[in-house]
């Protein structure tokens, strides 16, 4: 499959959305106050470290994708009316933090790019807005290899977006995508070929400039790699020190209801459905227990706030 048509991810079987809107923050904060930040939120601030929520707009998926078949028809049908997902499609908001540190700028993850759906992608366009070009990146950390988190990494052209950043990725999540064997990894729920030649065709174009990582590593003093496999067998977030903390869940925790009120319910689109699960109840009695912060890429807009135990499961408390 040639590089060109292996990203061309079918309009057809990924359906198409409605515009998203820009990022925004307000004064006071690291980085600078510009019109275009109305609508973003700072998620993180202490001493010279801060971070912020930034979108990249929203893109629409079948629902088939969200849960199980197998899980209690009345649960499941009361979850999804819950999460406001009552047809055979659901829609996805795509938040990407952006942390900044002394002469650090960091994104975690890039978003769609251009060749997902056309209300999403905005990212790029969405920093310039602030007044933060792509040159001012410094580093990518991509917490899995899946379209909406890593695609955006390259241009209409094929172009690095971000042509002075370095990128971090798992060892396990490079590994996974390299196998000639990955086909076999990815669930069946996913258009398999589509997302793994996107995979390989956008790393290619990073992999000189690529740093691994593995559980407990640093990407700079304050931001430490946590292991969260399970939607992908090589799955990362982070973990930020300073205050109260805060943990960048990227995909373990996807949606508002239905990731934690039913934890256990397995996700078609996991890779390794039983692993998620375990990575989800580890992570939301972390969360729970610390108090700390969260921010997950696809919980509603900027995607942050806590978790609560809550009647033998937990609830989102959005902050």
């Amino acid at each position: 499959m040639s590089q060109s048509r292996a990203h061309r991810l079918s309009r057809r079987r990924i359906l198409s959305g409605v515009a998203a809107g820009a990022a925004a923050v307000g004064a006071g904060t690291l980085f600078p106050g510009r019109r275009g930040w109305a609508s973003a939120r700072t998620v993180h601030k202490h001493a010279d470290l801060e971070a912020i929520v930034v979108s990249d707009g929203h893109f629409v998926l079948p629902t088939g994708f969200l849960v199980a078949p197998d899980s209690p028809t009345a649960e499941r049908e009361a979850a999804l009316k819950a999460a406001g997902q009552t047809g055979d499609q659901f829609q996805l908001v795509n938040n990407v933090v952006v942390i900044r540190r002394q002469s650090d700028l960091i994104l975690v993850d890039a978003g769609t790019g251009p060749r997902h759906q056309p209300t999403a992608g905005k990212l790029a366009e969405n920093l310039k807005t602030a007044g933060i070009q792509p040159a001012d990146v410094t580093t990518v950390v991509l917490t899995h290899g899946h379209p909406d988190h890593l695609w955006g990494i390259l241009d209409a052209g094929d172009n690095r977006v971000y042509p002075r950043a370095s990128y971090v990725v798992s060892a396990r999540e490079w590994e996974l995508w390299a196998d000639p064997n990955v086909l076999q990894k990815l669930p069946a729920a996913l258009p398999k070929e589509q997302i793994v030649g996107g995979a390989q065709g956008h790393f290619a174009r990073i992999r000189d400039k690529v740093r691994m990582v593995r559980g407990g590593d640093e990407i700079v003093s304050g931001i430490r790699v946590l292991e969260t496999p399970g939607h992908t067998q090589g799955h990362i977030s982070l973990e930020l020190g300073g205050g109260d903390g805060l943990v960048i869940s990227g995909d373990a925790l996807t949606n508002a209801i239905i990731s934690f009120q039913y934890p256990s319910w397995r996700v078609p689109v996991d890779h390794e459905a039983d692993r998620g699960i375990a990575t989800r109840l580890r992570l939301l009695d972390q969360l729970a227990a610390d108090k700390r912060r969260l921010v997950g890429a696809h919980l509603p807009f900027p995607g942050t706030g806590f978790v609560e135990r809550k009647e033998g499961a937990y609830r989102f408390v959005p902050a």
